[in-house]
């Protein structure tokens, strides 16, 4: 069963599709990796999927069961979410303000333990939350979001703003929690190399529409893999090169081939050293993650 599916999902804005017939498949057990640039609907979509947003068209199913109006609330009782930015009462504690929110589910001591202790937040606990960093805010919003133990965790941007060190806390912890708890997590981002490092599965959005769907083997399958060759003369390489049945294209100062065996690439190093072409440097060569996604939506999207 899937914890998320979508089918047809659409959202207007002013009469503009700000999502446009999504069709979502978020694996149970999985860390999905919604993936996108900014403005590209992923927090309307996750609106959508949360009932916060009602939309245009298109049905949604969470944890099997489809979203209504009667059923929402029993439905997202089994939802943990960080929407943008986590609310906080500033002038409560840590432990305070994950009472509040224990109290609204109806959760007991142990609970809120448990959530602190996930978030390495135990220490912290008596302090106010206007004194705490805002890494420890974004822990906290987490924290509060795991109240429960939810089977579906739904998480927007949950890095955004934070420092390297803040970043990798948050990428560890996002990693352990399918295995430690089984639940299935949804992190959305513009940060390419973020979701490349979390998640399993990854859906790819722009404008509103779904470009890739699919593992991270999958995706990195779209990569260009070649090898690239920087010699003293790269005029007489790419003469070489061509002599020698091997079609090279000029990239600054490399010369490109596609990928050869082992094999191949050492007989094309001996045609160049032969010739006299001075062969300094070969190195394979893949498409990055921005690469692949630049190249899924066909142009240079703000990142």
């Amino acid at each position: 069963m899937n914890a998320i599916e979508t089918s047809g999902l659409t959202k207007r804005y002013g009469g503009v599709d700000r999502v446009d017939r999504l069709d979502l498949h978020v694996p149970e057990g999985c860390i999905y990796g919604f993936l996108g640039p900014n403005g590209a609907g992923k927090s309307t979509t996750l609106k959508m999927v949360l009932g916060l947003v009602h939309p245009t068209a298109g049905q949604v199913k969470v944890l099997g069961q489809a979203m209504s109006g009667a059923n929402r609330l029993t439905v997202l009782r089994q939802v943990g979410s960080l929407i943008e930015s986590p609310s906080y009462y500033g002038h409560l504690t840590g432990e305070e303000n994950m009472e509040v929110a224990a109290t609204l589910r109806g959760l007991g001591q142990k609970e809120i333990d448990g959530a602190l202790s996930a978030v390495r937040l135990e220490s912290s606990r008596s302090r106010l939350v206007k004194q705490y960093s805002l890494g420890m805010k974004q822990r906290l919003g987490l924290a509060a979001a795991l109240l429960g133990r939810p089977k579906l965790l739904i998480l927007d941007e949950p890095t955004n703003g934070l420092d390297p060190a803040g970043i990798q806390e948050m990428r560890e912890l996002i990693c352990t929690l399918p295995e430690r708890y089984g639940m299935t997590v949804v992190v959305s981002s513009h940060l390419l190399s973020e979701i490349d490092q979390m998640a399993t599965v990854a859906g790819i959005i722009g404008d509103g529409r779904l470009i890739f769907e699919g593992t991270l083997p999958q995706l990195h399958a779209r990569s260009r893999q070649g090898l690239a060759m920087r010699t003293l003369d790269n005029e007489k390489a790419w003469h070489l090169l061509a002599e020698g049945g091997l079609k090279a294209r000029k990239d600054g100062d490399y010369l490109l081939l596609p990928m050869l065996s082992d094999e191949d690439a050492a007989q094309a190093a001996a045609l160049l050293a032969d010739g006299g072409a001075g062969l300094l440097r070969m190195e394979e060569r893949q498409s990055s993650l921005e690469d692949i996604f630049l190249t899924l939506t066909g142009k240079a999207a703000s990142l």
